[in-house]
Order: structure tokens, then sequence, then C-alpha cells
């Protein structure tokens, strides 16, 4: 395609100061006009493609320089990676039937071929199993899903991160964690799966940082934001379940919150329970954590999730404004019950969590079956061991 031109100008960022609006597109205009009717030269209309192949094997060296070459080339999360070795690349591709060079989506901003190879690439790099590819092309699916607006809050100021809540017999299979600590560092599924997710997302779609990830702040939850729902102590069907798909089912559930919040409710009671829920600001689209104690109390008092859901909309606090690009005056967003996630999760305690998407662009919550190989049972049973093995007291 033609080269773009394009011209700086000076508006700050989402400005809605008038005269520093008009001052910044008058001092450009005359460049924005030119570029605009100035004949292309002949590299302007058809600039030569790169036609190098890329080498198969791109470096070799020890543990560290390998690592210090990746962190040179932008290729690492700034944490030390395991080399993806051809061997180890092989390994990781036990865990699909699909052939290494089927291509499961383009992924944003820049629109990269998400291969099973690539995917498996990245899985290695960030410390992942077999066992956790079936997830990894499931999640790949998810945020090339429109209906995530992913194209929007993966390249955004705002800094959103991938949530992924996951249901079905593949929690206990690879050691999810769904209770205590699960979204804290220390369990290889949740932290690694998340990590290899966000390799993807930098490697394979090119979000690179300040170029076209333009978070002002970043997000640490972009480290990584897996969890699965307790289902064995929920009171309530599943998360997938209520999302139409079979009990046995195992699936995942994408969401893009960019804030999270942990409180404790002042009384244990239903209505004190629900009163805090509403108090914590859910708005937009959201994710409530609820632990399976509280759960218990409100389903107890005849509370279901539908239920929790409404009273919830009822007794929200004022949402957060937000700015909308077509106007410059801030508007409010309503509470959006059909994406208003409540998961059951975490272990024993008094606190709710609350993940917060803010914003709204339209998108909606995404949920995807994952598709298991055919050798399923035997990958369960290699790597069903690498756990932590803790000495006693």
């Amino acid at each position: 395609m033609p080269v773009i031109r394009v011209v700086p100008e000076s508006v700050a960022c989402e400005s809605t100061v008038q005269s520093d609006i008009e001052e910044g597109i008058a001092a450009v205009m005359k460049d924005v006009v030119e570029g605009l009717t100035k004949p292309l030269t002949a590299e302007e209309k058809s600039p030569k493609p790169k036609t190098e192949k890329p080498p198969k094997i791109a470096f070799r060296g020890s543990l560290q320089e390998v690592n210090r070459y990746f962190y040179g080339k932008g290729w690492t999360d700034g944490l030390p990676i395991i080399p993806p070795t051809e061997a180890a690349v092989a390994e990781m591709l036990t865990g699909t039937d699909l052939p290494s060079d089927h291509v499961v989506a383009k992924v944003i901003p820049r629109l990269g071929k998400a291969t099973i190879e690539k995917i498996a690439i990245n899985a290695v790099m960030a410390g992942a199993l077999p066992t956790h590819m079936p997830f990894l092309i499931a999640a790949v699916q998810a945020v090339s899903d429109p209906k995530s607006r992913f194209d929007t809050f993966e390249v955004s100021t705002g800094s959103w991160a991938p949530f992924f809540a996951i249901n079905g017999p593949i929690r206990d299979q690879i050691n999810i964690n769904c209770s205590s600590g699960a979204l804290s560092p220390g369990n290889i599924a949740n932290s690694a799966m998340g990590r290899a997710l966000g390799l993807i997302v930098k490697n394979i779609g090119g979000a690179r940082k300040a170029i076209e990830d333009m978070g002002v702040f970043g997000d640490p939850l972009k480290w990584s934001l897996v969890i699965g729902e307790n289902e064995e102590e929920s009171p309530w069907e599943s998360l997938s379940v209520e999302r139409g798909f079979k009990k046995d089912d195992n699936t995942i559930t994408l969401f893009l919150p960019n804030t999270y919040i942990q409180s404790v409710p002042r009384e244990t009671s239903a209505k004190g329970i629900l009163d805090h829920l509403a108090a914590m600001g859910a708005g937009g689209m959201s994710c409530l954590l609820v632990m399976p104690s509280h759960a218990k109390i409100l389903s107890a008092e005849g509370y279901t999730k539908a239920k929790v859901k409404r009273y919830i909309a009822e007794h929200v606090a004022p949402p957060i404004p937000t700015i909308e690009l077509a106007q410059t005056t801030p508007r409010r967003t309503t509470m959006d019950i059909d994406n208003l996630m409540i998961l059951v999760a975490g272990g024993p305690g008094a606190w709710s969590s609350l993940l917060r998407s803010v914003g709204g662009f339209g998108n909606s919550l995404v949920s995807k079956k994952i598709e298991l190989p055919k050798n399923w049972d035997k990958l369960v049973a290699k790597y069903k061991d690498v756990v932590p093995h803790y000495e006693a007291y």
C-alpha cells in the first residue's frame, strides 16, 4: 500500500480546551494540506516490500546471552524468558492437534498471523506447559473477536488488561487456582498462561509500549489475570452454564478491566453483602469476585445471580463520569446487567473484589469453548504433578 504521510501536531491527547485545539490545528493545517495534495514520489507510490525470510534459529548463546538478546530485540516483557528451542517448541506443540502453520487469528494492532507455532514459541518463553496450549488458542480467538473491542483496549491510553475466567473440568486437570490467592503470583497455570497471552499480543500482534500501546501509566494487571471459578464451592450455576454452555464444557470468558478494587463489607448478612457489592461502584462492564462463603449466605436467603445483579443495578453508587469522543461534556454510564459478571472464587476470608472497565465502547463479554487434543489424558497425566510441594513446618 502507498506510504502514509504523517504530520505531527501539538494538541494534548484528548484535550477539551477549545483554544488549544484551534491553535494546534492552525499551526499544522498548511502541512496537512500539502501532505494531502503534493504528488506521491515513486517510492511513496510503491514502496519495496521486505522479502527476507527470518532465520529459523534467531540466536545461539548461554541462557544469560539469549535473554539479553531477546530483551534487546524487544521480544520479552522485561522478565527473563525460557529460550524457545526447537525441542521445547516441539514439546509445546503436543498440546494441540492443529498443524503448526494453522492460523488461529490475526492479532491487533499490526494484524500479525497467530499460527500454532508462534503461539507455542511465546508459550515456551512464558514458562507455560503443553497442557496450557488449548487455553492459549481459545484466548487468542477471544481477543480477536470484534465483540471484545480488544482493538481499542489494547492500544488505548487507559491501559485495559485481558481477564480470563475459566470454567469446566480443565481447571483441576491443569491446576488452575480458583481459591486463595488466585490472582497472586505462585501458580504456573494462572501466571504463565496470562503472561504467554501478553507475549503473544506483543510479539505476534506488535503492541509495543509507547508506539502502539499508548497506556499513560500502564497497568500491573497486564502481567496476568487468569482465574478459575470455584464451581465446587459455589451455590449457583457456573458462569459458563449461565452463558449457555454445558456444565462439563471447558470454557474461557474474556473481560477487559482497567481497575481493580478490594474491600470488606461492614456486615455479613445478605443485605450487608449486597449493599457492599453495590457500593463498590460496579458500572459499565464489571466483574464482581464473590467469595464462596458470601455466595452461600446470599443463596440461603433466596438470592440467585440474577437477583444479585438486579439489586446492584438498583443500588449501585453513581458511576465515574467518562468522556465521549463525540462531545466535550462528561456523560454517565449506566449499569450494564448483561455484561456484569459475577464469579465465585477465592478462599476463606471476608473480602470482595471488583474489576471494572472504566469507559464504554460497545464491547461485551466474550466466551469461547476450549478444544482439547486427542492425547489430552496422557498430557494431563504427564504434567499433573507440576505443582508446588511446600516443606512442612
